[in-house]
């Protein structure tokens, strides 16, 4: 049953715990999104910064990988696992419509991915039910 639970739901837990302060004020100046990570120089001279939200977009980025690679699979669990996906999808979106806190352009990044989600679930495994019983044709078949 674990292996249902969407992993989206994680970076929308970790940004709750930070906007909200359960973690503390993690960047000293009400801003969590922009405290410093690390920076690195370039060869070009350049110093590039990572900051917090951009590691938040990346951590949703990979996790989303890791979902759609869940959404190849089959079975009766699949079906649980779209139905969690679209609910963690639909808090994502009341959240960004009616808290405040919410009303960032991380956590907007955020919900699309979730989005993606569940549209690439949905997506993959209508796709791979064609393909088992043979429907569409148009050179879905290979010998």
């Amino acid at each position: 049953m674990l292996i249902n639970i969407p992993l989206t739901i994680a970076p929308l837990l970790v940004y709750n715990l930070v906007v909200f302060g359960v973690l503390g004020d993690v960047s000293g100046q009400g801003e969590p999104w922009q405290q410093e990570i690390f920076t690195f120089p370039m060869v070009s001279g350049a110093r590039w910064t990572l900051v917090l939200g951009d590691l938040m977009i990346i951590s949703g980025v990979v996790l989303l990988f890791f979902e759609i690679l869940k959404a190849t699979r089959t079975g009766p669990g699949s079906i649980v696992d779209h139905l969690l996906s679209t609910l963690v999808f639909a808090v994502y979106l009341v959240e960004f419509l009616i808290v405040g806190k919410a009303a960032d352009s991380v956590f907007f990044v955020l919900m699309i991915i979730a989005l993606i989600d569940v549209i690439g679930g949905f997506s993959i495994t209508i796709r791979g039910a064609r393909r088992d019983f043979g429907i569409g044709g148009h050179g879905d078949h290979h010998p």
